[in-house]
């Protein structure tokens, strides 16, 4: 089985179809997110940094993030298929996931998660409640939308011959039997 890099507006349920797929079929869960937030709870100064630039909603810069995946990947057997949430989130660090990809020799399909702009909106916002993130108020959740555009989207013209897109603005187990079914993981 390839990885799988997971593309999506926040709140397109991305962290719910990799739980999924990791249940159903053995996956590891890179997510960026997660990383990065238990990073900036730790008492040091790369965990200083991180919090301040994500309580800002700005990205964490490329150097950064591809070290933290490169220790996750030195700890995953090759034959162990991962899925990496929320990476990547600009051009600079596509180019380098698929250089480290290629240098672990994995090879990856890219799948990514449809949602509207307003949809995506409410989605966070109903977090935000329900986690009480502190990081999420509307302004920072306007950035992050804003940062998809510009940075993330941009991307898939990149990986066409590669991308798999499926409607998130479904119920999760329809997202679910679409993706399973363009994954040909149907049995």
């Amino acid at each position: 089985m390839n990885d799988l890099i997971l593309v999506g507006i926040q709140g397109s349920g991305k962290g719910t179809q990799a739980r999924i797929l990791a249940e159903k079929f053995g996956y590891q869960i890179f997510e960026t997110g997660g990383e990065l937030r238990n990073i900036a709870k730790e008492e040091s100064e790369l965990g200083r940094k991180v919090k301040e630039i994500t309580e800002r909603g700005d990205l964490v810069p490329n150097e950064i993030v591809m070290e933290i995946v490169e220790n996750f990947l030195s700890k995953v057997s090759n034959d162990t298929p991962v899925i990496f949430d929320g990476i990547p989130r600009s051009d600079s660090q596509r180019i380098s996931l698929e250089d480290l990809l290629n240098r672990h020799e994995r090879k990856f399909s890219v799948l990514e998660v449809k949602l509207s702009e307003k949809e995506s909106m409410q989605r966070m916002m109903k977090r935000a409640e329900i986690e009480n993130r502190a990081d999420d108020t509307p302004e920072v959740m306007k950035k992050r939308i804003a940062n998809f555009y510009t940075h993330t989207q941009p991307l898939l013209d990149a990986w066409k011959d590669r991308l798999i897109t499926v409607d998130g603005d479904q119920p999760i187990e329809e997202v679910s039997k679409e993706i399973l079914e363009k994954l040909n993981l149907v049995s």
